[in-house]
């Protein structure tokens, strides 16, 4: 039987029914705060906004703050519990996902400080390849995000795949911004400030794949980190562990 979005609730005991509920949910919270911050950071890009992009690096004690609630809840769960099967790989996947989502916090402060170094004189067009990379990581980082909250295996397989298409787009990327240093050097301290930024974008990608993967093995019960395209396949063909 798969481990579904239903199943967080089939305990005999309601309260352990609510705690992991309320664990779930509150995963499902910090990653749209975290959402709210790519978000904003990357209008800030847009914009040259260095106003908004202060406010960005304000706000990452609130997902800080988060990790550490969530991370104390999960050890709680586990001392008080002592789930098996489903319900622990359930926590484990909790314990990884709030580290990686803290660190796309911290990616996202990278951009915002990049946001307030760069000389929106020489910003100009090198930001275009970056704001269409920056598309297709939010696009992973909402899809990971839709796959832990529905337990969804099959989408999760999909955020799996997007990661070469998003490192091939950051290293188009990076090779574009050189040629802006060749063609004028002037430009070179705002451009490194890019190639940073288009680095930190790849990173969330990378760490939206991870949460992608928690949740195959949540519902698999497989660690598919180090699996080729095969393997994968074959790990969405087969009925879901308990």
């Amino acid at each position: 039987m798969a481990l579904e979005r239903e199943d967080l609730g089939h305990h005999l005991v309601q309260q352990y029914n609510e705690d992991l509920e309320k664990l779930h949910s509150g995963v499902l919270d910090m990653a749209r705060l975290v959402l709210a911050q790519f978000d904003d950071v990357i209008g800030a890009l847009e914009r040259g906004d260095a106003d908004v992009a202060t406010r960005v690096l304000r706000r990452d004690v609130e997902v800080n703050t988060m990790e550490v609630q969530l991370d104390r809840e999960s050890q709680r769960i586990l001392a008080r519990r002592q789930p098996a099967a489903g319900d622990l790989r359930l926590i484990f996947a909790v314990i990884k996902t709030v580290t990686d989502l803290e660190r796309i916090g911290d990616q996202a402060g990278h951009v915002a400080r990049a946001v307030i170094e760069i000389d929106p004189v020489t910003l100009g067009h090198p930001q275009g390849s970056l704001l269409h990379l920056a598309g297709l990581v939010r696009g992973m980082l909402l899809a990971a995000t839709e796959a832990f909250a529905r337990l969804d295996a099959t989408l999760a397989l999909e955020v799996v795949r997007q990661d070469r298409t998003v490192n091939l787009e950051y290293q188009a990327g990076i090779r574009q911004l050189l040629t802006f240093i060749m063609e004028d050097p002037r430009t070179t301290s705002s451009v490194l400030q890019l190639a940073w930024t288009a680095r930190a974008l790849e990173r969330i990608g990378d760490h939206a794949k991870n949460i992608a993967e928690y949740v195959i093995y949540m519902v698999h019960g497989e660690d598919v980190r180090y699996t080729s395209a095969d393997e994968r396949q074959r790990i969405e063909a087969a009925p879901a562990d308990q």
